[in-house]
């Protein structure tokens, strides 16, 4: 590799022929600048305290010596390393070769981080035809970590570069997966503080390596629209993991330099405009060497083999000194609002982090809602305005802040959360991009807060977002969310009767309802303190009870019978309760397994795996409790007791499958320190539904709750018909038609696109009816048939038979109390039955009544 540098480029080499060892031994007696070791803090890496975005290039592979040592020439790597720190490179990655501790020291010399590669795809045909066990190949990559481990230059190791896609599916997906793990192991046993990732790229997108500290991706796509879109996806993939493109470039010999050097400018800036923690940009230099000889049918370089600079140097240099956005943009003030009830503890951290915001253009407003500890006192040791108010709820307070807003964008903070320092500039940038009514970002548990908030943390009921694609929402929670003034006064605001929560989900219904859309930036997070304490997370899942039922009552269609949303898109967040695979993941491979981009999907809940998640699921197995207490007198109801065992023990299986895959900061080194948390962590899951179901409960959201006042109705099918002079088309009249049973407190749904009905009015989750219409157009308006039937679900009459039979066994064998027990279960499910789908048939003969006074 012996390349003559460019004039212009300084050498600090001591003299032509020197090697790598004289330039380490001449350079022990400068000073050389001092690395602070990288670390993972949510989406992003820090150095010390200071968020360290990657700027990188790839380098090499080069043409290796008579020993085989790639990176031979000491001279060439300091001209080189020299070059790419003054033009704004802070990092490099090795890809394919383990560089010498020598290089690393060289980096360190220039300021610059490395990024070294182990090569664990090459061993894997090892393992297929056995000449090497995993043991030997963890031997292999053990000995070069220990070359490496803990230098200040080091960035992180890459267990591997793309894993050829045919090998994979060779292996099998679980196979990789584990050989990748073991491997991850070996590297944090000899050097427990270095980062480890695996460079993953489209082809071999479905393995699952939710244990490395950073997801690593080549990407090369030259269309900027399809290229943001597959950034958001890698960014849901990531999770709360920081997202590198590890690869991304264009071929200047068949593209032109000209054009190279445009691509890479909208490739690193859309990348970093993404939320990416970093961009290594394929590569360096045009000199490149691949198995034996040197490649030359291409020039992906930012310099030519000689090192002189293509245009392209000066493109990524711009783009890097603008990360992560340009400072051309003319940025919208925000208003940051935070609203707090006695949040002293924790409303300092909040304080602090919004004054350390990297945003140009922002005011922070704290209303205090009646608190009685030392809040305001906190907050006016800060630069914000302080609105200070009587205790009226939080939506209230959230409308305080909107009123006295001046910014065109009003963003909400919890007084227990702090942001990372982009936080609005990454949300401003979404809306400067989109036409979102709203964005949001995901909110992170900060690690320090002690086991139990940790355990909390990775249990079900924290904040979460809901998305119907990569890149747009369903719901954003409270906690980090930002609308247009506009548009959130258009709604209202916030309900007023939310006084503790769910008037995050209420705002995103009413702007969707209005045809606004949601957004979510991965980028806009926030730390979000969890709950410190089993008894005040108690309470706050008994308070999202109470908020659930009170949704319920405004918003019916968004709910089941049982009383759950029905989410259009996928929930997101830690803590989620994990439903027994009943169904295999299926990979999506191609024709042969050549499609470019395999993604891993994964079913959909069965039923049997989504019941034990519903608060209601205790309810049941209350009632096999109370059926297997009543085989002490009616001995043939000893045959329930397996039932009984089987409901409690999928939960079980479920809290602990959730738990055994709860991922800990930091992990305690003693096993037994670990399994506690485990064990709380699973309790925390069967815990969580109850609470839930209390405030449920409380609040009247109950499985046999009745929507509509029962009256008097026909319970077989009406037909009925009216003449119109007026045309409608047939939406039109049927939304007429949903508008007047809305009208008259029906909880409304429309068919879908296999239903051979229009609408449905349900009442409960025993009965409804359903409207199906029929239109003859004439000359002189239209004739209108409707047909209107009760619908009762199947399995009601099931169940109500099968205790009316119970019953009946009983009586016969003089089981007087259990006959007794059964017979009223049975006559109370036939009651209930027939009160809610009377009242559904009576509801849509109200509305039609009001609608034909109406003259519609």
């Amino acid at each position: 590799m012996a390349i003559a540098a460019p004039a212009s480029v300084p050498t600090t080499a001591p003299s032509a022929r020197a090697t790598t060892r004289d330039i380490f031994r001449a350079s022990t007696s400068t000073c050389v600048p001092a690395l602070a070791r990288p670390h993972v803090r949510g989406k992003f890496l820090f150095a010390g305290d200071e968020k360290f975005y990657v700027r990188g290039v790839t380098y090499g592979a080069f043409q290796p010596d008579a020993s085989g040592y790639e990176y031979h020439d000491a001279n060439v790597i300091e001209r080189d390393f020299a070059q790419m720190a003054a033009n704004g490179i802070n990092t490099v990655r090795i890809p394919h070769t383990m560089p010498p501790r020598s290089l690393l020291y060289a980096a360190r010399r220039h300021g610059l981080r490395v990024m070294v590669g182990l090569s664990a795809e090459q061993y894997l045909g090892f393992l297929i035809d056995r000449k090497k066990s995993v043991a030997d190949i963890e031997a292999l990559v053990r000995a070069k970590v220990r070359e490496c481990a803990g230098h200040p230059a080091l960035l992180c190791y890459a267990l591997g570069n793309e894993i050829p896609s045919t090998i994979a599916r060779w292996l099998g997906r679980r196979k990789i997966e584990r050989y990748l793990e073991r491997l991850y192991r070996v590297i944090k046993e000899e050097d427990p503080g270095g980062l480890v990732t695996y460079v993953n790229y489209p082809t071999t997108e479905y393995l699952q390596l939710p244990f490395l500290d950073l997801v690593c991706f080549n990407v090369y796509l030259e269309s900027q629209e399809r290229f943001e879109a597959y950034l958001a996806r890698l960014q849901n993939i990531a999770g709360d993991r920081p997202l590198i493109m590890s690869e991304l470039g264009l071929d200047g010999l068949r593209n032109g330099e000209g054009v190279q050097a445009r691509s890479l400018d909208w490739q690193v800036r859309t990348a970093f405009a993404a939320g990416c923690a970093g961009v290594f940009v394929f590569a360096w230099t045009d000199e490149w060497y691949r198995h034996g000889h040197d490649v030359e049918d291409w020039a992906f370089g930012l310099t030519r083999a000689d090192r002189s600079p293509k245009p392209a140097l000066h493109a990524v240099q711009e783009a890097f000194a603008e990360v992560p956005f340009s400072a051309n943009l003319q940025w919208p003030r925000i208003s940051v609002v935070v609203c707090s009830y006695n949040g002293a503890r924790t409303i300092r951290d909040c304080l602090d982090g919004l004054e350390q915001l990297a945003y140009p253009n922002y005011e922070v407003i704290v209303v205090d809602d009646g608190s009685t500890d030392s809040t305001a006192a906190i907050a006016c040791q800060y630069d914000c305005r302080l609105i200070r108010t009587e205790n009226r709820g939080l939506s209230n307070a959230r409308n305080t802040g909107l009123k006295a807003a001046t910014g065109e964008i009003v963003a909400y903070i919890d007084d227990d959360a702090y942001p990372d320092p982009h936080w609005l500039a990454y949300l401003a940038a979404r809306f400067l991009s989109t036409p979102h009514a709203a964005v949001g970002g995901p909110n992170l548990a900060p690690p320090g807060d002690g086991p139990i908030a940790e355990c909390i943390a990775r249990a079900p009921g924290g904040p979460v977002h809901v998305l119907l694609s990569d890149c747009e929402a369903e719901h954003i929670p409270g906690c980090n969310m930002a609308f247009r003034k506009d548009c959130l006064e258009a709604v209202g605001g916030f309900d007023p009767q939310f006084r503790t929560a769910g008037d995050d989900v209420d705002v995103c219904w009413r702007l969707q309802e209005r045809g606004w859309t949601l957004g979510f930036s991965p980028a806009a997070m926030v730390w979000h303190h969890r709950r410190n304490s089993l008894r005040t997370y108690w309470k706050q899942q008994t308070g999202y009870g109470r908020a659930e039922a009170m949704l319920e009552r405004k918003w019916p269609e968004k709910y089941n019978g049982p009383g759950h949303v029905r989410w259009a898109g996928r929930i997101y967040g830690n803590g989620l309760t994990r439903a027994l695979p009943w169904r295999r993941a299926r990979v999506y491979h191609g024709i042969w397994g050549l499609a470019p981009y395999q993604s891993l999907y994964e079913p959909a809940p069965s039923l049997l795996g989504s019941l034990p998640l519903m608060p209601e699921w205790y309810l049941a197995f209350a009632l096999l409790m109370g059926l297997s207490a009543l085989s002490f007198v009616w001995s043939p109801l000893t045959l329930v007791l397996p039932l009984l065992v089987g409901a409690a023990l999928l939960p079980l299986a479920q809290a602990g499958l959730s738990a055994a895959h709860a991922s800990f900061p930091d992990s305690p080194p003693k096993r037994a320190a670990l399994l506690k948390r485990r064990l709380l962590t699973a309790a925390l899951h069967l815990v969580q539904p109850l609470a839930r179901l209390r405030g449920r409960l409380k609040e009247g959201l109950t499985p046999w709750r009745c929507r509509g006042a029962s009256q008097p109705a026909p319970l077989w099918p009406v037909t009925t018909s009216t003449w119109s002079e007026h045309w409608q088309a047939p939406d039109q009249r049927l939304n007429s038609i949903a508008a007047a049973l809305q009208m008259e407190g029906g909880c409304v749904l429309r068919g879908g696109e296999h239903d051979r009905w229009d609408l449905e009015v349900r009442c409960g989750f025993f009965g409804a009816a359903r409207l199906l219409m029929g239109v003859e157009d004439h000359g002189g308006g239209q004739f209108v048939r409707l047909r209107l039937w009760p619908d009762v679900p199947a399995w009601s009459p099931i169940v109500t038979v099968g205790f009316a039979a119970l019953a009946l066994g009983a009586l016969h064998d003089h089981a007087w109390p259990a006959a007794a027990v059964l017979g009223l279960g049975a006559l109370l499910l036939a009651l209930r039955t027939l009160e809610q789908s009377t009242a559904a048939m009576a509801t849509i003969t109200r509305g039609l009544r009001r609608l034909h006074k109406g003259g519609a």
